[in-house]
């Protein structure tokens, strides 16, 4: 009676919205119980379905007006249209979630079976002396562990005998080849594949002296191809997969992973075992303005990736391509790679991988390039940091050719971390919600620097504001001058060498670090260098202390380069699609000018904004804006960092805008705002060596520093910002 009753609300339903194709002068009091069972359902034609099919590869939730399109173009009511969309997400969630219990009862099954297998095998252990089957707990540690090193030997026996091509026990000595010298009989290694050398080198990520080349095995190189190809399997269906393994965020674009659906599907090894161990995930999708070909040239080489990434990647290497893939699409690439990521402030820990990196074309235009970390080889420690903080999960990116030029990519971070001891409590909200190092803030860069080239490369007409950078010549030399002042900025940022002198001043609880090094290189000025950094919460958005700081009138109240005059702009050249994505040639509007210029570059994207800066004499200025080159000119960039607090908002309208609070990691109420972080960096000594560094030099840039933040909140205050 049920099942009836059901049926029949449903017939009627389905009356009401044109589901019915009984004749028109049917009466109300005909339509009874036994009368839905004779009449005939309406049923799409192949056309329409066909239709509806491609339209919901597309759109999987149309609104209103797209269903009132569809039902014009198909002659179908709107309710037809909806519930044929709902039913289709119905079948679409049924069939995903059928084949995950699938995979999980498979699994589940296995591990049970392992598990059994274990069980009993531990209950009939006896001690090979006395048959006794009491064994003690050391005893059986050993035993469990003979039987885990049994295991690795069967795999391993395995992997031999698939590429020496017979059975491990019929294998001889005579039959491996001998890797390297002839005369060095004590190396063993495996034939090469077709093509392939015998072995392969690494060089570590601080020297190219081929002295120091360190060589792995034969049968490395294949753990590590196993690896990358394991990781790109689930990078491929982390990017296809959304809900409910991905949450989109309510606020953008960005997605957060569900970690309990995540162990649900895929095997979870944790690297670090410390109760302090956090995992960051997430998702965003953009299009940028290059050719995926370009993309994918740009992410294989290790000088090209860091030059994309100036603000988040401080060294970069290739250690050694395993595999150089197709010549013309580079699919199949494998590579083993270094890297050290660092971002925003001093404040926040830098993270160095060691990882794999592997692309594969899946069709023409389409590639998945995925990044795993790699376990440091002990002939590699002593370059790489026993301390590293970040351990790569399956991460990378789907990049997808339009017919426009330009490229879809789809971007996945997954790391596994242990800094929340090293990273500064102002910074904590801003790492931990992926502000610092999610997928967005790569997304955003990547977009700025294809940006950035599509400008500075002449295919966009430009326009120089000022009149000064007269010759295509001198635009390339001045574009290369402000290339090489960001990536010092952002490398000397990072302060490894930092060294703290709280006792000299405390601003924000975050105290100033300084940093003293010896600098010999070509392009900045020879001698003892200090550079100062200090971070400080602003109760005002990113966007309004932004605009403040690019206001030529407010930067004479605190700017010791403007020593109190507004400053004038000489020189421009766009980088972006927007006005404050620029490179700026400034002089101080003074009577008696200074003999130098200011060369800066403000960048501005969704995830905070930073300006750079340098003075450099007129002289040398105009040698390359004639064209004369820029290689020679000496830099010493500072400059400032702008990036939300990390802190969620409270609701709409929440921020320091409205008053309104916000409840940081502690727990505590917070007001929303912005962190600033303030470098320099002078020259102290045009000696070479630090015998000539005092305390009062030292100071000296404290002070600075300290006057210049003052200076910065006392404008704010006048300016009635804050």
């Amino acid at each position: 009676m049920q099942l009836n009753s059901r049926k029949k609300r449903l017939w009627c339903m389905k009356m009401e919205f044109g589901y019915g194709t009984g004749s028109g002068d049917s009466s109300g009091d005909e339509r009874d119980a036994s009368d839905y069972r004779t009449r005939a359902y309406y049923r799409h034609t192949p056309e329409q379905i066909q239709f509806l099919e491609a339209y919901f590869k597309d759109c999987t939730h149309p609104n209103e007006s797209q269903r009132l399109q569809l039902s014009r173009e198909l002659r179908l009511s709107s309710p037809q249209i909806r519930f044929w969309f709902q039913n289709k997400r119905t079948q679409m969630k049924t069939q995903s979630q059928r084949t995950d219990n699938t995979i999980l009862h498979a699994e589940n099954e296995r591990m049970q079976f392992e598990n059994n297998a274990m069980r009993e095998a531990l209950k009939n252990l006896n001690c090979p002396s006395c048959r006794s089957t009491s064994l003690s707990e050391e005893r059986l540690k050993l035993l469990w562990e003979n039987l885990i090193l049994k295991e690795e030997h069967e795999r391993r026996s395995v992997i031999l005998a698939k590429y020496v091509g017979k059975p491990v026990s019929e294998i001889k000595l005579d039959d491996l080849p001998v890797c390297g010298s002839s005369s060095d009989s004590s190396t063993i290694g495996l034939p090469a594949m077709q093509g392939e050398e015998n072995s392969f080198f690494i060089l570590s990520p601080s020297t190219s002296n081929s002295n120091d080349l360190k060589e792995f095995s034969y049968i490395e190189k294949k753990v590590m191809a196993d690896a990358a190809t394991i990781a790109l399997d689930e990078l491929a269906r982390l990017l296809h997969m959304n809900e409910p393994l991905w949450i989109k965020s309510t606020t953008d674009e960005s997605y957060h992973l569900r970690r309990e659906y995540y162990e649900k599907i895929f095997p979870v090894a944790a690297y670090f075992k410390r109760s302090t161990t956090r995992v960051d995930a997430s998702k965003e999708i953009t299009v940028v303005p290059m050719e995926g070909t370009a993309l994918v040239d740009m992410l294989l080489d290790a000088d090209k990736w860091a030059a994309a990434f100036p603000s988040i990647i401080t060294k970069a290497k290739t250690i050694k391509v395993l595999d150089a893939g197709n010549t013309e699409s580079r699919s199949g690439s494998l590579q083993l790679m270094y890297g050290e990521l660092h971002t925003i402030s001093p404040l926040v820990p830098a993270r160095e991988i060691f990882f794999l990196r592997h692309c594969l074309e899946l069709e023409q235009g389409l590639w998945v390039i995925v990044d795993v970390s790699y376990d440091c080889p002990i002939e590699m420690q002593q370059f790489f940091s026993a301390n590293s903080l970040a351990w790569r999960l399956p991460s990378g990116c789907m990049i997808q050719s339009l017919a426009d030029g330009n490229s879809k990519i789809t971007w996945v971070e997954h790391m596994q971390v242990d800094d929340k001891g090293q990273t500064h409590k102002l910074f904590r909200d801003v790492v931990c919600s992926n502000i610092a190092y999610g997928a967005g803030r790569w997304l955003a860069t990547l977009r700025r620097t294809c940006e950035r080239m599509l400008r500075t490369e002449g295919t966009v007409p430009q326009l120089d504001h000022g009149g000064v950078i007269c010759s295509a010549e001198g635009r390339k030399n001045i574009i290369y001058l402000a290339d090489r002042m960001m990536k010092e900025f952002f490398i000397n940022l990072k302060m490894s060498d930092k060294l703290d002198f709280p006792q000299l001043s405390d601003i924000n609880g975050s105290g100033v670090r300084i940093s003293i090094r010896i600098a010999t290189d070509p392009g900045t000025p020879n001698g003892t260098i200090v550079a100062a950094s200090t971070s400080l919460w602003i109760p005002l958005s990113p966007d309004a202390l932004f605009t403040f700081f690019t206001d030529p009138d407010e930067r004479a109240k605190w700017d010791v380069l403007a020593n109190w005059h507004p400053m004038d702009e000489i020189g421009h050249i766009s980088t972006g699609c927007h006005l404050w994505n620029c490179i700026s040639l400034l002089r101080p509007f003074a009577q008696n000018e200074p003999p130098w210029a200011i060369l800066q570059e403000t960048v501005k994207d969704e995830w905070g904004a930073m300006m750079v800066y340098a003075p450099v004499e007129l002289a040398v200025l105009n040698i390359a804006i004639g064209g004369g080159g820029s290689d020679f000119v000496a830099i010493l960039p500072s400059g400032i960092t702008i990036s939300g607090d990390g802190h969620p908002k409270a609701g709409p309208g929440s921020g320091s805008d409205s008053g309104l609070g916000s409840v940081g990691m502690s727990g505590t109420t917070k007001e929303n705002g912005s962190l600033l972080t303030l470098a320099q960096q002078i020259l102290v000594s045009p000696s070479t060596t630090t015998n000539n560094l005092n305390v009062e030099s030292v100071a000296m840039v404290d002070g600075l520093i300290t006057s210049t933040v003052e200076r910065i909140r006392g404008a704010l205050y006048s300016s009635g910002l804050v």
